[in-house]
């Protein structure tokens, strides 16, 4: 009799808690979410909700690290511009982790391979750079790819105002047109001057989000006609005509140069990869160099000359134009 009323007991508590949780609880759940939406919302959380101004990046995700990055501006800043130069959408908290993480790991795989010190903190702050190095490689083709579609840009706004558009309209159908990166920072503008913001203040946001001097003279070029009026049209075509023929110039710049960058990179990269061929071809040569001290310190000196010399040749091949 008591193994009935307890398999009874248990039957029913299965039952009963299979109906609870498949049935009553979602019941339950979505009568409280249709209360929560049908209640009046307070005026301080629409005015949060609409608003039409887009939110700060923080400097971090970590709220600890976001405040502590923001106390210094110095390093910060110059970073998070770089990052949004570059287009990507790391923050400024996961660049100095992914260094950190990258030296401790050159560090300690040096360590453990050559038993120096010396060696795997100089691997270590190689490595640390990886990163910085990255970003700026970002900065540079996409800001190369933007110079390239930039007179495209210019010409489209151009042709809008000679057909009797506003040059707010011209703006948008460049947003619209143009790809990425022309395309989106075309949109930024249009949306800060649709929301509000003067139209001059937009345009120096502008300039100063691209470092070109390109877009400096599409900037003064509108702002000067804003002023003291004339055909922007036509400006604005003469102006691509310029941007195209210096970007033609930089192309040639880039060929004529194109030898010595590759000597450059031919020289720099010709010791590592040849210290990496004797470490797996001959060990112990190398691991004499590497456990007497002086071999440590030839080693040390020899990086060393290596950067500078790699600094020497980029100055030598980098003509500003």
């Amino acid at each position: 009799m008591t193994f009935v009323l307890v398999t009874f007991g248990l039957t029913l508590a299965v039952v009963l808690g299979a109906y609870w949780a498949f049935v009553l609880r979602l019941e339950t759940s979505d009568d409280a979410a249709m209360r929560q939406r049908l209640q009046p919302t307070p005026a301080a959380s629409i005015t949060k909700r609409t608003g039409i101004l887009k939110a700060t990046r923080e400097l971090s995700n970590v709220a600890s690290i976001n405040s502590m990055l923001g106390q210094v501006g110095r390093l910060a800043a110059p970073l998070h511009r770089d990052i949004t130069q570059a287009g990507l959408t790391m923050t400024v908290g996961t660049l100095l982790m992914s260094a950190g993480c990258l030296a401790l790991l050159a560090f300690l795989v040096v360590k453990f391979l050559t038993f120096s010190s010396l060696l795997g903190t100089g691997a270590g702050l190689a490595a640390a750079c990886l990163p910085f190095m990255y970003v700026k490689h970002m900065k540079t083709r996409r800001l190369r790819k933007f110079e390239e579609q930039f007179p495209e840009a210019i010409d489209l706004i151009g042709r809008s105002l000679r057909a009797g558009h506003a040059f707010s309209t011209g703006l948008a159908m460049a947003a619209e047109e143009i790809p990425k990166p022309v395309g989106e920072e075309f949109k930024l503008l249009y949306d800060r001057q649709s929301f509000g913001m003067p139209l001059t203040e937009a345009m120096k946001d502008f300039a100063a989000r691209i470092p070109l001097i390109d877009a400096r003279f599409f900037v003064t070029a509108v702002l000067t006609q804003r002023e003291t009026g004339g055909n922007l049209g036509e400006v604005l075509d003469n102006l691509a005509s310029v941007i195209r023929e210096r970007f033609k110039v930089k192309r040639q710049v880039r060929v004529l140069t194109a030898h010595g960058r590759i000597t450059g990179w031919i020289l720099a990269g010709l010791p590592p990869s040849l210290a990496v061929a004797m470490f797996v071809i001959t060990p112990g040569h190398m691991m004499i160099l590497v456990n007497d001290p002086i071999g440590v310190k030839m080693i040390v000196g020899a990086l060393v000359m290596q950067a500078i010399g790699t600094l020497i040749i980029r100055k030598l091949v980098d003509i500003p134009y």
